[in-house]
């Protein structure tokens, strides 16, 4: 229980982090991509001229612009999807990727900013195989904890993007393909799709 919390608290600002900003194809080392997103992700954030309500709209749409050049959400939705996604057509696929990807941003978005500037990230090591990476890393914050953090990328043409990030050994897309096939296998996939619209739709209204 003690490690899902702490899953929960840690991984929305996580995807932020890694994603706000695109690198040249150079960049070609995934531990390098990943300090230096890092490192200039918390410049912005921290950037006083992007602080306060009145930049609250400026700052989220840059953003939520930058994150879909860092990851890759057809395939996160694919694997979150699991055996579902082959019994889907292609417009539901479509679809449920646009769906997948408005709401990791819309959930997490406003967790994001709630950055500690304490928090310390150090780098171990990476490996890569083939068109795979994983990068290892630990997050410490301000309070002493220390987090687990190990991001997992493949080759998409010449870049490497993030399809999971695993928070002390727990797997973001394994926990949505567990909450996803719970509800299809109860319900519907066609429920599941509504469901998702309807937080949607609230996160859009607050």
């Amino acid at each position: 229980m003690k490690h899902y919390k702490s899953f929960k608290a840690t991984v929305p600002y996580l995807l932020v982090y890694l994603s706000l900003f695109t690198f040249p194809v150079w960049a070609d080392t995934p531990i390098v991509l990943i300090k230096s997103a890092v490192d200039q992700a918390i410049n912005t954030l921290t950037d006083p001229y992007l602080q306060g309500e009145d930049k609250e709209e400026e700052r989220r749409t840059l953003l939520r612009q930058i994150i879909l050049s860092r990851f890759d959400f057809r395939e996160m939705a694919k694997r979150s999807l699991g055996t579902h996604w082959l019994k889907r057509t292609r417009e539901d696929k479509s679809e449920f990727v646009r769906l997948f990807t408005n709401f990791v941003e819309k959930v997490y978005l406003g967790r994001i900013e709630s950055y500690n500037n304490g928090e310390k990230f150090i780098y171990a090591n990476e490996r890569i195989e083939g068109p795979n990476a994983e990068v290892r890393s630990k997050i410490l914050t301000s309070k002493g904890e220390e987090f687990q953090i190990n991001y997992k990328l493949h080759r998409v043409g010449k870049e490497w993007k993030i399809y999971d990030v695993v928070v002390e050994n727990i797997s973001l897309i394994s926990n949505y393909r567990s909450q996803f096939n719970r509800i299809i296998t109860k319900t519907s996939y066609d429920e599941l799709v509504s469901m998702m619209r309807q937080k949607l739709s609230k996160t859009t209204k607050k």
